[in-house]
């Protein structure tokens, strides 16, 4: 069912509108108000998947009911009714975000075209919202502790934007799970999210991966090849480990920030990229700044946002929960039921000094899966934990 709002001081525009709408489909739910003030109220308490609204009334009029509504709900799909002197002002709406105009008194095909349509636009707009939060669900990150919940408050806040975040923790903590949940959660969702581990990739390579080259630049170089900031554009490149790159490919990624261009290897043709970067590291970059290893305008550059992820150890409560969650994972990767830790088990396993952070503590539950009864009791994890 589709619930439109009506907002028309005009009593007899208000019912033929009504009317017609019901008319044309009975799982249409159709409200009214009487002013601007009144449809603004309704619109902000309820959730519409459409707005019909005039322009000219009383106590507050429609490019204001526009504007507010715009603000406080984004989506709203209005559709604005405007008289004869009112065409102009019903263009400006568009520009404001009203999907169309309609002109009084109203045809009929036009208006319900109009309706079908920003009906149509609404469906879409909420299909894209549950497809992003079902992709976001494959870097859920689990936990309700302290640290984790102002993680996840920061990555609301700036996810939209395109300011450079730094993600900082030890090996395994899921730095690359903000990352994901950055890039997921952000305009550049429907473009990609290139990973570069920084760590993995010889110091005389990472120019060329980064910046790409242009063929017989160096030995093996027997084609043009794009790196990996051009693959990026439009999306976002993670840069993973970012404390091993070498000062020289530090001073081309300062360039491709402060510039938004790159140019490749062997060659002096700059190329325009529109790149948001995330890094990551486990190091003290303050420290490798202090030693000559990593370069403090780059550190400034990228430390737009600072987001810490704790060790397991600083947020053991969340335990019980990613036991759980990753039984369940691991149940759904093997094609059977999930089986259940006993508390003495989960409490067990929060004692434990975890090292090797979420990444261990995942592997742990996987061997006691695979290597308990039916549900893994505290005798399991003694026997088969290897803490």
């Amino acid at each position: 069912m589709s619930k439109i709002l009506i907002i028309e001081d005009e009593a007899a525009i208000r019912r033929v509108l009504k009317k017609i709408i019901a008319e044309e489909n009975d799982s249409y739910e159709v409200d009214e108000a009487e002013d601007g003030l009144m449809g603004l109220e309704m619109a902000t308490k309820n959730d519409y998947d459409l707005i019909l609204c005039d322009i000219k009334m009383p106590k507050m009029d429609g490019v204001e009911v526009l504007e507010k509504l715009k603000a406080a709900k984004p989506e709203t799909v209005m559709v604005m009714i405007s008289g004869h002197g009112d065409i102009d002002t019903a263009i400006n709406t568009m520009r404001l975000g009203a999907f169309d105009y309609i002109s009084k008194p109203p045809d009929l095909n036009r208006l319900l075209n109009t309706v079908r349509n920003a009906l149509d636009k609404n469906k879409l707009v909420t299909e894209n919202k549950i497809l992003k939060k079902k992709v976001s669900k494959k870097y859920e990150m689990i936990g309700d502790s302290e640290p984790i919940v102002h993680i996840k408050s920061i990555i609301e806040k700036v996810a939209h934007t395109d300011a450079r975040v730094l993600v900082t923790g030890p090996n395994g903590a899921g730095k690359e799970i903000v990352a994901h949940w950055l890039h997921e959660k952000s305009d550049r969702v429907k473009k990609p999210m290139i990973e570069v581990n920084c760590a993995a990739i010889p110091s005389e390579l990472i120019e060329s991966e980064l910046f790409g080259h242009v063929k017989g630049s160096f030995t093996g170089a027997n084609k043009d090849r794009a790196g990996k900031f051009e693959l990026a554009n439009g999306g976002t490149i993670f840069l993973d480990e970012i404390g091993d790159m070498s000062l020289s490919a530090q001073a081309k990624v300062l360039r491709a920030l402060q510039e938004n261009k790159i140019s490749r290897v062997g060659s002096d043709k700059d190329i325009k990229v529109d790149v948001r970067v995330i890094a990551a590291t486990n190091k003290n970059l303050k420290q490798e700044i202090e030693d000559g290893k990593f370069r403090e305008d780059l550190y400034h550059r990228l430390a737009v946002i600072l987001i810490k992820v704790p060790s397991l150890n600083d947020r053991k409560e969340d335990i019980p929960l990613l036991v759980n969650h990753f039984a369940k994972k691991i149940g759904e990767e093997q094609g059977s039921a999930p089986k259940t830790f006993t508390q003495d088990a989960i409490s067990l396993l929060q004692e434990y000094d975890w090292t090797g952070n979420i990444r261990e503590l995942r592997n742990v539950v996987e061997r006691l899966i695979i290597l308990g009864e039916n549900q893994v009791t505290e005798s399991d994890v003694k026997l088969f934990a290897s803490k």
